[in-house]
């Protein structure tokens, strides 16, 4: 158990260090510490992976010590790790490495150098407390750690207005999300009565026998109402449609953190999480169901607006949001391993865009319009050829890690019986489409054609140090090989073992692993699938409107004009959510503190009391004339009073 603390109070340690002495320490000191921390974690993650997959290891599961109890319900702090948390524990340290390495050369010259590395470990130590946890308790504990420090790291630039704004947005709408969160969390407080994981998931079959009545005298399944909830607080984590409008506004924060909190970290904590809840998820079709046509609804859509998006950060954004669209599809149709198999290739191919696109704007001194880039591939070879195989990646092209986690999803999704599942397996292929066609027109814009900059900025160009280009190629190589090299493993052979629990019923997964021979079988097989010629008919289109043609894609803006106007507007969510929602809720806070604060508290209360009284004085004062006949006549009246009660009463 050892070497599992030290995992996560490795960076913990580091960013404590740092955050507190940090300017003492010195540059250099700092995120030596910093990295040192995250290399441990790292490596004793490793170690575990290989042990478990190499060596048969059995993992842990255990309680470390009891934080408080409450009648029967324990709150504890624990760990599980089995194959499903090793894996994330290895995509989460190897991809934070990388970034606490690239770090180094994007911030050198900012003065908050130390307070940043300090944030990065302590975001580190959030997710990896998150996917070890074994009960909710402490999933809880790592789920709102992510949020606070995600919303320091997005308004790292706390003096940039916009900053402000989006860190204070992402940390409103994860609210709403985790609200529903805590409330499925109760839930299964009250309906199993524990927060173990093991515990609850021993009485899964009780709970989906039970029903609860919320509105009315419907019932609802026990087991339905809980798992909903608990995916709610997904849709916040995990940017889902309506709770994604926070990510793309969380560009605002340095590019490092794109990559930290898009890649492998935090956007990823809502898959984990119902992945690990599948033994909850499969007893409710109906939660299932509720999954699947979120995530096809926000793989299409979110993709669509990455087409007209000319921030280079923004488009690598709207692509996330696409993906995690995809994973979410795959655990709502039960392939909660192809989720988690597209979640790790994911990691790498998108911590590699987001670092490219980090180091272009560098080179661009800081520009990230790509209207007025191009090409750059003279100029920044390496970043060209990586941001290649990232997009290759990214598109699902043949024989790149994207390519067999993207299309077991599909074909899981084709397998499905869920209702509904049909017409999501024509949205997730045109998504392939939108994807390669937004994917290289931010490629071909940014890398080649004509050069676009100033003369200035191009007589500046030049590819970062290593410090930027490492992390590159590193993510690089997993980015081209890990899909292959692991997928039968952890598709088809087994690897999550009892870490993720499938009905027979729902075993869509298995159904694909029927038609799959072999790694290579599978790649050549690709020309024959409608997925690949989608793929490449998107690359095509790009190529074609943004090289050879390029007042296409003004005239099409001006032919479309309304659509571009719901694309550029993003559906509207944030005017309903800024002009309605927003401004409703400040005006309802006005309408309590005029009538309640001002009228009734202030008003009635505290001043209508201090009033009250004044009358009363000036009325007994008035009584106070001096005059004995005055106080005679009162005396006779009120013992008139006084016998009439008497004897009436």
């Amino acid at each position: 158990m050892g070497h599992y603390l030290a995992i996560v109070l490795a960076p913990l340690i580091a960013a404590a260090t740092v955050g507190i002495f940090g300017k003492s320490l010195g540059r250099t000191v700092s995120h030596t510490l910093c990295i040192a921390g995250v290399f441990v974690a790292f490596a004793l993650s490793s170690y575990t992976l290989y042990s478990m997959v190499f060596e048969g290891a059995a993992g842990f599961e255990g309680t470390l010590y009891e934080w408080a109890s409450s009648g029967n319900l324990r709150f504890e702090v624990g760990f599980l790790v089995d194959r499903l948390s090793a894996l994330m524990m290895v995509v989460v340290t190897f991809v934070s490495l990388m970034v606490h390495i690239y770090t180094i050369g994007y911030m050198h010259d900012d003065p908050g150098y130390e307070r940043f590395f300090s944030y990065i470990s302590l975001f580190t130590f959030a997710m990896l407390m998150l996917v070890m946890s074994n009960n909710f308790f402490q999933l809880f504990f790592g789920w709102e750690a992510v949020g606070v420090v995600s919303y320091l790291l997005i308004g790292f630039w706390f003096k940039k207005p916009t900053a402000i704004h989006a860190n204070l947005k992402a940390f409103l709408v994860n609210r709403v999300g985790d609200f529903g969160f805590l409330l499925g969390i109760g839930a299964i407080a009250m309906l199993a009565g524990s927060l173990n994981y093991a515990e609850v998931f021993g009485q899964a079959d009780q709970v989906a026998a039970q029903t609860l009545t919320i509105f009315g005298d419907t019932a609802w399944n026990a087991m339905t109402v809980t798992c909903i909830l608990l995916f709610v607080g997904a849709m916040g984590k995990s940017a889902q449609v309506p709770l994604h409008v926070w990510l793309p506004d969380s560009m605002e924060g340095p590019t490092p953190i794109s990559a930290l909190i898009h890649a492998a970290t935090m956007v990823t904590a809502g898959i984990f999480m119902v992945a690990r809840m599948s033994p909850l998820f499969e007893l409710s079709t109906t939660a299932l169901s509720f999954v699947m046509w979120i995530g096809a609804i926000t793989a299409f859509f979110m993709g669509l607006l990455g087409l007209i998006q000319n921030d280079i950060k923004r488009v690598v954004a709207y692509s996330t949001l696409s993906q995690l669209g995809y994973m979410t599809v795959a655990l709502g149709v039960s392939a909660y391993s192809a989720g988690i198999f597209h979640l790790m290739t994911h990691a790498f191919f998108k911590a590699l865009l987001f670092l490219a696109a980090g180091s272009v704007i560098i080179a661009m001194h800081h520009e990230q319009d790509i209207r007025k880039m191009g090409g750059l591939r003279r100029y920044l070879p390496i970043t060209y050829v990586t941001a290649l195989i990232g997009s290759l990646a990214l598109i699902g092209f043949p024989g790149f890690s994207g390519f067999y986690s993207k299309d077991v999803i599909i074909e899981a999704v084709h397998a499905s019986h869920l209702g509904g599942a049909g017409f999501v397996y024509w949205v997730v292929l045109l998504g392939v489409f939108v994807t390669a066609l937004y994917s290289f027109r931010m490629f071909f814009l940014v890398f080649h054609g004509k050069e676009r900059m100033d003369e200035q900025t191009r007589s500046h160009l030049k590819e970062p140090g290593w410090v930027v280009t490492l992390p590159l190629v590193l993510l690089a190589i997993p980015s081209l090989v890990i899909g292959g090299l692991t997928m039968r493993a952890v598709l088809f052979d087994g690897y999550f073992g009892n870490a993720i629990v499938v009905d027979k019923a729902h075993d869509t997964v298995g159904h694909v692993a029927k038609h799959v021979d072999s790694v290579l079988g599978f790649t050549l097989h690709a020309p024959m699938t409608l997925a690949f010629w989608l793929a490449i008919g998107g690359v095509a289109t790009a190529g074609y409107i943004y090289l050879l043609r390029p007042g296409i894609a003004d005239m099409l803006q001006r032919r479309f004009a309304a659509v571009y106007r719901l694309f550029e507007n993003k559906y509207y969510f944030d005017r309903v959510y800024e002009s309605g929602l927003a401004r409703g809720t400040l005006g309802f806070g006005r309408w309590l503190w005029r009538v309640g604060d001002e009228t009734v508290i202030d008003g009635a209360i505290v001043n209508g009391t201090a009033k009250g009284i004044g009358v009363i004085a000036l009325i007994a004062r008035r009584l106070q004339s001096g005059y004995l006949y005055h106080y005679a006549f009162a005396m006779v009246i009120g013992l008139a009073v006084l016998l009439g009660w008497l004897v009436f009463g």
